[in-house]
């Protein structure tokens, strides 16, 4: 164990699957003392339960904004998409990291040092591979809270960064998405991977060390793809 994140407090929402269960694991891994939240734990897109959750964790020093997902969802076309499909959607997403978010804030700014992290998408920076509308947008507008929240509280000693993954083969929903795909189709989107592999959620993890860590104290308001360079092809 590296004693980096040693005496820090870290939340992990998003924690039953891959992505989620590695960055927790990497953050313990580093000293901190991690606290992990799911859909069975809390909702998170209720202000009510979030503040209870938060009130009993305590002081957060990082909060890592990794739940989320296309809520069992499949690609549909717009003019069939209903209302409450839609916010599902953006509410599992986008909601749930602002009132994790606005939860941890305050303890962040008293004591002048906080890390949030947030885990968009490459649906986010480019479009979904699902065509779900929803999870597009919401992951294009956490990397916009993500800019917005920087600038806001940077002057509080707090960053705020963004991860937008590539293809990683973390839960049920990706392997049935990669699974659909056909020998032909997944050949084509390993070759369409720079690295001509997939994304392991310990890939994901590493970034969130690096935003968390010490060694990062002047890195804000930044999104950066762990794709395999998935956009260079």
């Amino acid at each position: 164990m590296t004693p980096g994140l040693a005496g820090r407090t870290a939340v992990v929402t998003g924690v039953a699957h891959g992505i989620g269960t590695a960055i927790a694991a990497a953050l313990k891994d580093d000293g901190a003392t991690v606290h992990g939240v799911d859909k069975d734990t809390a909702d998170l897109t209720d202000p009510v339960a979030v503040q209870e959750f938060f009130a009993e964790v305590g002081p957060v020093d990082i909060l890592v904004n990794n739940a989320g997902g296309v809520v069992g969802q499949v690609g549909q076309p717009v003019d069939e998409v209903t209302l409450e499909q839609w916010r599902a959607v953006v509410d599992a997403n986008l909601t749930s990291a602002f009132l994790c978010s606005r939860a941890v804030v305050p303890g962040m700014k008293e004591r002048g040092w906080g890390r949030i992290v947030i885990i968009s998408s490459a649906a986010g920076l480019t479009v979904s591979k699902t065509g779900i509308q929803a999870y597009a947008s919401a992951k294009a507008a956490q990397i916009g809270l993500t800019r917005q929240l920087a600038h806001e509280l940077g002057p509080f000693g707090i960053t705020v960064n963004c991860i937008a993954p590539g293809f990683v083969l973390s839960n049920p929903t990706t392997q049935k998405q990669w699974e659909g795909y056909g020998p032909e189709g997944q050949a084509d989107l390993v070759n369409g991977i720079a690295l001509r592999r997939l994304g392991q959620p310990e890939d994901i993890a590493n970034g969130v060390r690096f935003f968390a860590a010490q060694a990062s104290n002047w890195v804000t308001g930044q999104t950066i793809a762990i794709d395999g360079g998935s956009a260079l092809l």
